[in-house]
């Protein structure tokens, strides 16, 4: 299977990596506006997608542009009949990212979301252990996520352009936590959101507190900053607590699962992004296009997850619960 990379800064990197550990797939040609990252990248190197697909044959293009572009590129991978995993966020706004799902549903082509939290490891341990009945019908949980990088007067140096995001923390980085919470616990009822911003050199916000009510009765907090140092190192960015009915998940720092206090599970010292959670969601992606299976993230499923984030912030607007149900275009 042959793709191409679009995108080749901080994030297309990892993803690169990735992609060179899983079989029989080839990143043949990569395009970048800064020609020099593509030559890194690829030996066919281009800062021009049409031209790069009048030049190469390729079976997926991976985006890991800034999501401002993506709607573009999805319409052209449309026009060419050609499969997509595309980062997160997937759009600047909610109905954009409706119009790339009907855009993609109409020409025909799969567009999978890179949505990489719910494939490390321990999540999917959790998983595993939910539906084992291992704590019973889960009944509330907490994510924390902290990650000190957003301080001083030039903020978040391996992506810079976040300073200048309107929507920053929920829109780019707690959406991970709100599609985990939908892939563990179910549909998302309602959001009460509070957020704030410390550093005055930023546009959009670096703390946020979520309140999460899903349709099955499970009732959530995600608190989450990016000035703050996480509690111990470790992968996990934070940690988890999953309530049951009749015990408790805690996910630490370093990854390791607890039930009862107790250790349950650990994570292999894999190499790779998080838990190897990049090369899962990529492999993930190869597997379901091989299949014919439905992507975990494909795009018209993953709009749910936008919606409860476009909810977070029209919540944090109002100071009122929101309903996601009552945004969907």
């Amino acid at each position: 299977m042959r793709g191409a990379l679009v995108g080749c800064g901080y994030f297309g990197q990892i993803q690169l990596e990735a992609w060179r550990r899983i079989e029989d797939v080839e990143i043949i040609a990569a395009c970048d506006l800064d020609l020099a990252k593509a030559q890194a990248c690829a030996s066919k190197a281009y800062d021009s997608v049409d031209r790069m697909l009048d030049e190469v044959e390729v079976d997926f293009l991976d985006v890991a542009t800034r999501p401002e572009s993506h709607a573009d590129l999805i319409e052209i991978a449309a026009k060419r009949g050609l499969a997509v995993i595309c980062q997160k966020p997937v759009a600047p706004t909610l109905e954009q990212a409706v119009k790339m799902a009907v855009l993609a549903e109409s020409a025909g082509i799969r567009v999978m979301v890179h949505e990489n939290w719910r494939w490390q490891p321990w999540y999917r341990e959790a998983h595993k252990q939910i539906q084992a009945g291992a704590i019973g019908h889960p009944i509330t949980y907490f994510f924390r996520h902290r990650q000190r990088d957003g301080l001083g007067p030039e903020p978040y140096p391996n992506q810079p352009y976040f300073r200048e995001m309107p929507r920053l923390l929920m829109h780019e980085t707690l959406v991970h936590y709100i599609d985990t919470a939908r892939f563990l616990f179910g549909s998302i009822e309602g959001v009460y959101a509070r957020t704030r911003r410390v550093n005055p050199m930023i546009q959009g916000e670096d703390g946020a507190i979520l309140q999460i009510d899903h349709t099955l009765g499970a009732v959530g907090t995600i608190n989450g900053n990016r000035y703050l140092d996480p509690e111990g190192p470790g992968p996990v960015m934070g940690e988890a607590l999953i309530e049951g009915d009749q015990s408790a998940i805690r996910i630490a720092s370093n990854g390791e699962l607890y039930i009862d206090r107790k250790l349950a599970w650990k994570p292999t010292a894999e190499a790779g992004y998080r838990g190897d959670s990049v090369h899962a969601t990529q492999q993930h992606f190869v597997d379901c296009l091989r299949s014919g299976e439905f992507f975990e993230t494909e795009l018209v499923d993953y709009i749910d997850t936008v919606v409860a984030v476009e909810a977070a912030y029209r919540s944090a607007q109002s100071g009122e619960r929101v309903r996601p149900s009552t945004l969907v275009p």
